[in-house]
């Protein structure tokens, strides 16, 4: 009898049951019927319902010249919109009314302000125009608008850090079915983020060399790689914690969404597009969150490099894992990077 194998994260301290003694095939978790997000009787987020939310941040508007940005003034409401990015009726970070120092917002060194911002993006007037099945064009719409929204919020003195997620199912966190990401700033850098810096740093002092760029080009030559382009790699990360997780990166070392030119977004928007729509296909569109890992910063610049981090939602952390911190996966990396990587290539 064989033994299944434990693996360490390239970088924080975290190790993951690999079960490839029970492993399961990929395909064995696309289930014919999910529990669906729940969906409003009247959705605060389409199109005639603007005044259920707060004045938008963010409008894109398509105009006969192209796209203009904008955003609500005087508690008016933008109509015909492609993209609106409006506060979160129940944040979790709320912007301070008037300056704020460092020190009355880290308030002793266990307790804090949550100072900050929390965003709804709407990704499309259209309910369903998901990742998967967007239109390219509406998509890169949502990619310009994260990278938007994280301009503007870097510039706020109190804010260390910006978290761009999104949530796909009800079993993933999502609330509402409208397709829609979130954004929160916070005023610190959240843990793990925090400590893959940390890391890459102690070893670009060692061998100056970017830990992520390592990673990416032995990623690449390897049984975890799913696909990759002129710009962009895409990947099953070694000690995977979620069945069929997978990253992106740009092959070329940049710290945040801010650093990619207007051809790169544009062909992340397509790697992201082709990666989501192959794990839609192997799962039967299974629940999945994604976060984007980034340092605003230019503090982070030569050692840290920026990646979305995709984690779909097939199976339950328990007692073992919430009582550890330690992951069981029971789906090999290599084995859901050849199905994703064969889901793509038939694309």
């Amino acid at each position: 009898m064989g033994f299944n194998e434990v693996r360490k994260d390239y970088l924080l301290n975290r190790w993951v049951v690999i079960a490839t003694e029970r492993g399961k095939r990929p395909t064995d978790f696309a289930k014919q019927q999910r529990q669906q997000t729940k969906q409003a009787a009247t959705c605060p987020m389409e199109p005639g319902n603007e005044h259920m939310t707060p004045p938008a941040v963010l409008v894109y508007l398509k105009t006969a010249k192209g796209i203009k940005k904008t955003a609500d003034k005087d508690n008016q409401r933008r109509k015909d919109w492609l993209i609106r990015c409006v506060p979160n009726l129940y944040p979790a970070f709320t912007p301070p009314q008037e300056k704020i120092a460092q020190t009355q917002i880290m308030k002793t060194k266990d307790l804090a302000c949550a100072v900050g911002h929390h965003e709804v993006l709407v990704e499309s007037p259209n309910h369903d125009e998901h990742p998967a099945d967007a239109r390219t064009e509406q998509l890169e719409h949502v990619i310009k608008a994260y990278i938007d929204r994280l301009r503007e919020l870097s510039t706020k003195p109190y804010v260390k850090y910006i978290s761009i997620f999104r949530n796909h199912g009800l079993e993933a966190g999502a609330s509402l079915s409208h397709a829609h990401s979130q954004i929160i700033a916070t005023p610190f850098i959240p843990r793990i983020v925090r400590e893959e810096i940390d890391a890459s740093k102690q070893l670009h002092a060692r061998t100056k060399k970017c830990a992520f760029c390592n990673i990416i080009s032995k990623e690449m030559k390897g049984p975890r790689r799913i696909l990759d382009n002129e710009a962009f790699a895409a990947f099953a990360p070694y000690a995977s914690v979620n069945p069929l997780e997978f990253w992106i990166a740009p092959k070329k070392h940049q710290t945040s969404l801010l650093d990619m030119t207007k051809q790169e977004t544009k062909t992340f928007t397509i790697t992201l597009k082709t990666c989501l729509k192959a794990l839609k296909d192997i799962a039967n569109d299974p629940p999945y969150n994604y976060g984007f890992h980034m340092t605003p910063g230019k503090t982070a610049k030569n050692h840290y490099h920026w990646h979305l981090e995709v984690y779909p939602q097939l199976t339950i952390w328990a007692g073992f894992e919430k009582s550890t911190g330690m992951y069981i996966n029971t789906v090999t990396p290599e084995s859901a990077a050849q199905s994703l990587r064969e889901k793509t290539l038939s694309a």
